[in-house]
């Protein structure tokens, strides 16, 4: 009951699969022939088009025979819950972060260091950062055995639309050196107006999306979510409440972000989508889609607070292989064939899907100027330099988390004050935090 329990709770939050290839369906996703691996993934129709190419090199190579298991990331997260329940895990399957240590807890992911150690690919090249996420010692991420193999990194970088600037004849940023907020705040107000004529405005600076930036400006203004040792929440500070209220403020107060109602029809990313907005995030993820925009865009540092350095998050996926595989050997080779291997990343990062996954290949990759962003160094600083991983990937289970983004609506509308919802937050969230702590030993009792 407590195994089921865990699964049903904290497998929530985590992502996909859909079938391409020779396996369908729901029923038993852990292959009855040795000599088959069966890998479940998820992403766009496009994004799994790609991936599955590159298996195929993995096939025609070393003869090893793969079903694929891929769905819309939407319905991921059921089908990987009941595959596990079902005690029929996939061979490989995508994992994210936050659910590293409870899937080595409860036994549902195999130790990969042997294989890493005795394979020839290049993991050593693999970005270190993006290799701690999936270790574990038993009570730290970050250290310990190796679990899982990262399918990428990706730096949550932040753009800005090249063609507005001209068109509103404002300077563009460095690509090297951040803005202040109080130099970002200029800037956005210079690019918002009414630029038709019409009376309503039809251009704005900025657009944010709070569960993934509000991540930025907190950091770079030096708080944080949690301690260092990830078991105190640390949200009620006064540089929290500096960063959440700077947020606030430029839609609230300074009317440089779309307001409610201008949202209603069209959302921020939509609205980018348009042209209708100066800075937004660019990720590796939206390449593909933004390169066919009406318009040119290139990267530059998040705006900076109290610390003078530009912070952001840094997302991934993890490839993981079943602690009941019957051939983790050559799950495993598979796991790194995607990670690292120079044909598979050749296909991979060629489409557009995401940042090179090694160093050597990252250092050539930055040099292309021939496609947007011309400033792909920049993905390359936030995941050497300044990009932080979401603090949910260092504990249990990410409820503490959630929790904080549940009833802010009120806050970001103004109707409530920042310091309050702090002060009030704060020990819901570290209850929350307390909780997924002592499921951990829970289910280390239950599994020693």
């Amino acid at each position: 009951m407590r195994r089921r329990r865990f699964l049903t709770g904290a497998l929530g939050a985590a992502a996909a699969a859909t079938t391409a290839g020779a396996a369908s369906g729901c029923g038993n996703l852990h292959s009855s022939d040795p000599d088959v691996l069966t890998f479940m993934f998820r992403g766009s129709t496009e994004e799994r088009d790609v991936f599955a190419r590159a298996v195929d090199v993995f096939i025609r190579r070393t003869g090893i025979q793969v079903n694929l298991i891929s769905t819309s990331v939407d319905q991921y997260a059921t089908k990987l819950q009941t595959a596990i329940l079902g005690n029929s895990t996939p061979d490989l399957f995508y994992l994210e972060p936050t659910r590293t240590m409870a899937y080595v807890t409860n036994g549902v992911l195999a130790d990969l260091s042997q294989y890493v150690d005795e394979t020839d690919l290049p993991v050593d090249d693999i970005w270190q950062a993006g290799l701690d996420l999936y270790r574990f010692d038993g009570e730290s991420i970050g250290t310990g055995p190796l679990y899982a193999m990262p399918k990428d990194v990706g730096p949550f970088s932040f753009g800005y639309n090249k063609t507005l600037f001209e068109e509103m004849d404002v300077e563009p940023p460095d690509p090297d050196e951040p803005l202040s907020w109080d130099e970002f705040l200029d800037r956005c107000k210079a690019l918002t107006g009414d630029r038709d004529g019409d009376g309503t405005t039809d251009s704005w600076g900025n657009s944010v999306n709070i569960t993934a930036e509000l991540h930025s400006y907190v950091w770079s203004n030096g708080a944080d979510w949690v301690d260092e040792d990830a078991r105190t929440v640390t949200v009620d500070t006064p540089e929290f409440a500096e960063a959440l209220q700077y947020v606030v403020d430029l839609r609230e107060k300074h009317k440089v972000t779309p307001s409610i109602n201008e949202s209603e029809g069209l959302d921020g990313y939509q609205r980018w989508l348009r042209g209708q907005i100066g800075f937004f995030p660019v990720a590796p993820w939206d390449l593909t889609l933004y390169r066919t925009l009406d318009f040119d865009f290139d990267l530059c540092p998040y705006p900076t607070g109290r610390t003078g350095t530009s912070a952001t998050n840094v997302g991934s996926l993890g490839i993981g292989v079943s602690a009941n595989s019957r051939r983790p050997d050559r799950a495993a080779e598979l796991a790194m064939f995607l990670s690292c291997d120079p044909e598979a990343q050749e296909i991979i990062v060629g489409q557009g899907q995401t940042i090179p996954n090694t160093r050597t290949r990252a250092k050539e990759w930055v040099k292309d100027t021939s496609i947007e962003p011309q400033n792909k160094q920049e993905y390359v600083d936030i995941v050497e330099d300044y990009g932080h991983f979401v603090p949910t990937s260092r504990t249990y289970t990410p409820e503490w988390l959630d929790t904080f983004f549940t009833n802010i609506q009120p806050v970001l509308e103004g109707r409530q004050d920042v310091g309050e919802y702090l002060k009030a937050t704060q020990p819901v969230m570290q209850g929350f935090l307390d909780q997924g702590y002592d499921q951990l030993r829970i289910d280390q009792e239950a599994n020693s």
